[in-house]
């Protein structure tokens, strides 16, 4: 099975990948990881993003696109993938459409996790994470044992500058920006479904998994 997440930051779109890709036995491919992981590798794709990240510029769409097209040819990706994180632009969604004619790979479902700002909001401005193994926590949701304190190593648990309330504002209308015309490109394809992310983790896979499985019928 073949799909793509899209979703604002903060939508819940990693939590639900995950619970996909262990359902499916698929793995969940996020674009960050793809990017990193080439950086990290030192691949030739690697070292051209990482001059434009040094140089605080974004990394060209056709970079990236090859950071996925090598991606999705490993090996354990021959019996689908979650892409996550790309496209975010109509120019990204039609250079991918490319990349998949080619390798013949059909996507079976293109899901839309929507929530309301507030909820947003409410769930990134809540998350901390621990400055020493990088563990998140939500001080709601998933709070430590003891406030402020990972229960993993006991380090100090801080709050993102991005998890902000008025950066996480800022950070939902550039995706809105970005994605509107891309959301319309997509869902005039019969393997577009939108899912109510208002809901928790169980509940919008509960969805995720109905919608699957329409598309698995329809395909």
């Amino acid at each position: 099975m073949h799909i793509i997440l899209l979703g604002a930051p903060g939508v819940g779109k990693g939590t639900v990948a995950k619970m996909i890709a262990e359902k499916f036995d698929i793995p969940h491919l996020s674009t960050g990881d793809i990017l990193r992981d080439n950086v990290n590798k030192k691949t030739y794709v690697g070292n051209q993003a990482k001059e434009y990240m040094d140089n605080g510029k974004l990394v060209p769409d056709d970079i990236m696109i090859q950071m996925v097209k090598g991606r999705v040819l490993e090996e354990d990706c021959k019996t689908g993938f979650i892409l996550d994180g790309f496209p975010r632009t109509i120019r990204q969604a039609e250079a991918l459409k490319l990349i998949f004619d080619e390798l013949n790979i059909v996507v079976d479902a293109i899901l839309n996790l929507k929530a309301s700002q507030e909820i947003i909001i409410e769930r990134l401005s809540g998350r901390r994470t621990c400055k020493n193994c990088g563990a998140i926590y939500h001080i709601k949701n998933i709070p430590p044992k003891v406030e402020d304190k990972c229960d993993k190593c006991a380090d100090r648990l801080y709050q993102r500058d991005d998890d902000k309330k008025d950066i996480v504002k800022e950070r939902l209308m550039v995706y809105k920006t970005q994605t509107k015309k891309l959301i319309s490109y997509y869902e005039k394809q019969d393997s577009f479904y939108e899912i109510n992310a208002n809901k928790k983790a169980d509940e919008m896979f509960a969805e995720v998994c109905k919608d699957l499985g329409k598309a698995g019928k329809s395909g």
